[in-house]
Formats: C-alpha cells, sequence, structure tokens
C-alpha cells in the first residue's frame, strides 16, 4: 500500500469516527436544541466527506465504505437509549459536565481529522495530484468550521459548567 492510499485510508477511517462521535453526542445531548442539531449537521459534512473520499479511493485500487454502510445497528440502538437518558435527565448539573467532556472529545476529534486533511494536502499538493487536492481544499475547510464549533461550544460551557 502506497502511502498516500494509507493516508487516504485513515482520513476516511477518522471521518466516520467523527460522524459516529457527532451522531452519539447529538443523541446523548437531545435536550441541548443547539448542540443536538449543530452536531447532526455537521455528521452529515462528514458523511459527504466519506462519500467523496470513497470515490477517490476507488481511483486508486481502495474500497472505502459509503457513509450510509457506516452507521451500525448497535450504534442506531445506543442513540435510541441515550436520547430518552438525555430526556430523563433533562439539565441537571451532571448531564452539563458530561457535555462538557463530550465536547472536549469531540474538539480532539475534529482536530485530529483536520490535520489529517492537512496531511493529505501537503502530500498532494507536493506529488502535483491536483483531484486529490482539490478534495482537500474543498472538504477541508468544513474540517475546520467542525472543529471552531466545537471549540465555541467549549468555550461558551465551559465558565458556567465548571462555576457550579
Amino acid at each position: 500500500m502506497s502511502h498516500l492510499t494509507m493516508a487516504l485510508t485513515e482520513l476516511h477511517r477518522s471521518e466516520i469516527g467523527l460522524a459516529r462521535l457527532l451522531r452519539a453526542v447529538a443523541a446523548r445531548h437531545r435536550v441541548e436544541h443547539e448542540i443536538h442539531h449543530v452536531a447532526l449537521d455537521l455528521a452529515h459534512w462528514s458523511d459527504d466527506h466519506i462519500e467523496q473520499l470513497s470515490d477517490a479511493g476507488a481511483e486508486y485500487g481502495l474500497t472505502l465504505k459509503r457513509p450510509s454502510s457506516t452507521v451500525d445497528l448497535a450504534h442506531t440502538v445506543t442513540d435510541s437509549v441515550q436520547q430518552r437518558l438525555s430526556e430523563a435527565l433533562g439539565r441537571r448539573p451532571e448531564p452539563a459536565l458530561l457535555l462538557l467532556v463530550d465536547l472536549r472529545h469531540l474538539y480532539r476529534t475534529t482536530a485530529g481529522v483536520s490535520l489529517d486533511w492537512e496531511l493529505l494536502a501537503q502530500g498532494t499538493q507536493a506529488m502535483k495530484n491536483t483531484h486529490l487536492l482539490d478534495l482537500a481544499e474543498g472538504c477541508h475547510p468544513e474540517s475546520l468550521r467542525q472543529m471552531q464549533w466545537a471549540n465555541a461550544m467549549v468555550k461558551t460551557l465551559s465558565p458556567q459548567v465548571l462555576a457550579t
């Protein structure tokens, strides 16, 4: 496996993990409407990235899963349980601390995905591979926005959560 195909495979894996994490955060914090809805929207961005990476990977002989095949039954079941738990707990202080923990994890994950896009962009630029460079330049800004949103939510929520 070439270094390029390894980078594509790792980026694909990272985007799948990010999409799953975003959906889990949305399910766990359903009563926090902004978190819930924005996280789901951002998961769709990752789905789009996964789709584009699958197409690009095929050009290099890789078989990368499509977004629809990355959602497993166990995760769907846990989403349902997490949603019910979120609604039952409401806005007690404990869920707020759990939200902060989830956002911290989400920020770190989005930073990793952003770094993977940067690695792909730099590598393909050096290789003069305009197709993959265009892909990276198209997806990386959305990845950065995912990271910026997680960071903004940490900054917004941490003072009130930690001060209580």
